[in-house]
């Protein structure tokens, strides 16, 4: 069984729509903080990653509903590097229940290297292209309080 990153997010009651369950709109924001804590996990801290002169811009995200959250679940977002590409990478993101390991969601996320100032697209460095290869395995960003 393949180790990926965990990124625990509780559901807050504002999160939630009429129906009682997680506005849709709300999983793109969910991807865009795991996703960040990823890159924290193997990049170190987002200003360390500017200083250096290094940016990431997202350029697709698709979003494949499962199941519904709800308020004061767990979500646990699994990531893994799907793709590596000359400048881009995309990220996969797997929402389970915490508590019932149920599906909710699967998520692709697509960024591409740019420089900080320009924002000019340019190639992924060595380094970071090493980082994104090996992943954060086993590592758990824990924000839910669990």
């Amino acid at each position: 069984m393949i180790q990926h990153f965990t990124h625990l997010l509780r559901v807050r009651y504002s999160e939630c729509d009429a129906q009682k369950v997680v506005y849709n709109a709300k999983y793109a924001e969910f991807v865009d903080i795991a996703a960040t804590e990823f890159t924290r996990a193997i990049w170190g801290d987002y200003t360390e990653l500017l200083e250096r002169g290094y940016d990431n811009q997202v350029v697709d995200l698709h979003i494949s509903w499962k199941a519904s959250a709800r308020f004061d679940d767990v979500l646990a977002i699994q990531i893994h590097t799907l793709r590596i590409g000359k400048t881009s990478y995309a990220l996969q993101c797997d929402f389970l229940n915490h508590s019932t390991g149920e599906a909710i969601v699967k998520a692709e996320i697509t960024y591409v290297m740019v420089s900080p100032e320009k924002h000019e697209k340019m190639i992924i460095p060595e380094g970071l292209r090493l980082s994104l290869e090996k992943g954060a395995p086993g590592v758990v960003a824990n924000h839910a309080g669990v």
